[in-house]
């Protein structure tokens, strides 16, 4: 029971991530063009990199949809790709979720390029920087092209504020809005936790979206 005396459930919601509903910007676009430039690509793979939050989750599932491909987020996925007689086309990878199956992902990088299928590595950091790995995965994916998506800038901030709530179907006003972008981290991880911040205390509380409630969960 909320202390304004009513029942609340969190039934979730579903974001919009569609191609469409993407927003680009100058921090973004060099992943964006890749990702429309599909399939044609050098090579097998590409790796998208940027902080948490930044949007590579949104970009994956434009793309994975695009390319019919499927996740490999865990070491018995790679696996169960690997022992696949006739492997599917494309695969979207969690770098970290596979950091020590380096030659299950060797291997599956050779059959990919052998087949002319297609892997979109999703990670923090560039391979560049991945350490202790092994070498002849790793002269494959310097050689790979890769995309980072940067911090947002006011611009962009605003805009994934803009989305976020209405992906809760949230109708708030460009006062908070603006109210938001001038005081908040600046990440996309942080409007995540804002957005959900406000949806959960203005349910909780039977109070509308106002700048006194943002304040609060400031």
């Amino acid at each position: 029971m909320s202390q304004a005396g009513q029942l609340t459930f969190d039934l979730g919601f579903r974001a919009a991530l569609g191609r469409e509903d993407f927003m680009v910007g100058p921090g973004n676009a060099d992943a964006v063009a890749w990702i429309d430039n599909w399939p044609d690509w050098p090579g097998p793979a590409l790796v998208v990199h940027g902080p948490p939050g930044c949007g590579k989750s949104h970009l994956a599932s434009v793309w994975r949809s695009r390319a019919g491909a499927d996740d490999i987020d865990t070491a018995a996925k790679l696996k169960a790709a690997l022992d696949q007689q006739s492997p599917r086309a494309g695969f979207v990878i969690e770098e970290d979720a596979v950091a020590g199956e380096d030659v299950g992902l060797f291997h599956l990088y050779n059959r990919l390029d052998e087949c002319g299928g297609h892997m979109l590595l999703v990670s923090r950091e560039p391979p560049a920087r991945w350490n202790n790995r092994l070498p002849d995965l790793m002269s494959r994916l310097k050689s790979a092209p890769t995309a980072a998506i940067a911090a947002p800038d006011d611009a962009m901030i605003e805009a994934v504020l803009v989305k976020l709530f209405s992906d809760r179907q949230l109708q708030v006003g460009p006062e908070i809005i603006a109210y938001l972008v001038t005081r908040m981290e600046r990440s996309f991880a942080a409007a995540r936790r804002v957005v959900t911040a406000a949806d959960d205390a203005s349910l909780s509380q039977a109070r509308a979206i106002t700048i006194p409630l943002i304040r609060e969960i400031l």
